[in-house]
């Protein structure tokens, strides 16, 4: 089975693009909702807070009137044309000038309680809206139009109208708390969608990482993160371990596809377990066929052994799972020791392999190996002689190498100790 690895991660990272734009639109509209909700209220208390003053008093109401005309205004343009764009800008802007042209029409910062500070939601919802860079510009626009109030206060409360006490403290009460709690809503809301995405986020990644390390070795996984591109690895000394369903061919013309398939993940999915139990990797499956190495890409000392003790468990637990599932079901295993070059291919679709005459000569052994049996090299007998019980074939005939010795592994060698030893 191929590893795409840069298919998976190039569909991990679209994926991840894709929700992001779409967390960033929704996130970025109820902000802004909340942010205009906010001000639309301050708006209509202020304008009745004004205009109960009496008629000389209406023309301060005419700036938060206005706001409330261009802010649903734009909101209905935004609904008809869908031009988000748009409907930040003119929201931003309004968020940004209604509050200190309020401030210059009661009669500068003290008659108006220091209501410009509302201005510092329009950079704010800039900076959670469209990110830091764009927020630069507002935040600047911001301190300009603070400064401009600043130099020109004595111009704007020169002949400011009589406003009572109770007003301008209620106004300062409600520009403290009403902008600090609409940004702490605000604030608080974003974190949490925040801490939601990087949850997602985490999720996704342990997802990806899952996936990646079912189709490529740990090891080697972690080298292509890490942008090692380029594995290509030497290895003196490993055992490769090639399995095949006998007459599986046969077998497969009276299944359907879900029954084959079903049937196969059963059986590998078993091989996988006895695999892991000994540290050994999978390479991958061909069909019916399954390739294991010991000793790649990780060092194994007792690679021989290991591969060897595998091969017996695979032809018992298939022994039993053919009786448990009522499939007759036979295998040829084959099995050399020897040095190898392992790495990763590939441009787009990468995949971990082996190669070298190790490999070739595993897989000639389970070819021309019978039924039911552990065919060897004569590498991996002298590895395992002192370990296993083998029977002698004389002159196989394997492609390439002429007529072969070869030996087929009967069991383990059960050592007899003398009394005291």
């Amino acid at each position: 089975m191929n590893a795409n690895v840069h298919q998976i991660k190039t569909a991990f990272l679209d994926s991840l693009k894709r929700g992001s734009h779409l967390s960033d639109d929704a996130l970025g509209k109820a902000i802004l909702s909340m942010l205009v909700l906010g001000e639309s209220i301050v708006s209509i208390v202020w304008i009745f807070a004004i205009s109960g003053l009496g008629e000389e008093y209406a023309m301060m109401a005419v700036t938060p009137y206005v706001y409330l005309i261009f802010s649903y205004v734009s909101l209905l343009i935004f609904y008809r044309t869908r031009r988000y764009q748009y409907f930040i800008f003119t929201q931003l802007v309004m968020l940004l000038v209604m509050p200190f042209f309020l401030q210059w029409t009661i009669g500068g910062y003290q008659a108006a309680g220091g209501v410009a500070i509302w201005a510092i939601l329009s950079p704010i919802g800039a900076l959670m809206i469209l990110g830091t860079r764009q927020s630069t510009a507002w935040f600047f626009l911001f301190v300009v139009l603070a400064g401009f109030s600043w130099k020109f206060n004595d111009l704007f409360s020169g002949n400011p109208m009589p406003m009572p006490l109770s007003i301008k403290d209620t106004f300062f009460l409600m520009n403290i708390i009403g902008t600090a709690c609409i940004l702490y809503a605000a604030m608080r809301y974003f974190q949490s969608q925040k801490e939601r995405m990087l949850q997602a986020l985490a999720l996704e990644k342990a997802r990806s990482e899952k996936l990646l390390l079912n189709v490529l070795p740990e090891s080697i996984a972690s080298r292509l993160k890490n942008n090692d591109m380029r594995i290509a690895d030497y290895h003196p000394s490993v055992t490769i371990l090639f399995a095949d369903i006998a007459r599986f061919t046969e077998l497969s013309s009276t299944m359907t596809p879900f029954d084959l398939v079903n049937l196969l993940s059963g059986i590998f999915s078993m091989f996988d377990h006895l695999a892991e139990g000994h540290q050994l990797e999978k390479i991958k499956t061909l069909g019916d066929g399954y390739m294991v190495v010991g000793g790649a890409p990780l060092g194994l000392p007792q690679h021989a052994s290991a591969v060897a003790a595998l091969a017996c468990e695979m032809r018992n637990a298939l022994a039993i799972f053919s009786q448990q599932t009522g499939h007759d079901l036979h295998m040829r295993i084959g099995i050399s020791t020897g040095s190898v070059v392992a790495g990763v291919i590939g441009t787009s679709k990468f995949t971990y392999d082996i190669w070298g005459d190790t490999v070739n000569m595993a897989s000639r052994m389970e070819q021309t190996g019978l039924v039911d049996e552990i065919q060897v090299t004569e590498s991996t007998y002298q590895a395992l002689k002192h370990e296993y019980v083998f029977e002698l074939r004389e002159a196989v005939p394997i492609k390439g190498k002429g007529n072969v010795n070869t030996y087929l592994l009967k069991s383990k060698l059960i050592h007899i100790y003398p009394p005291n030893y």
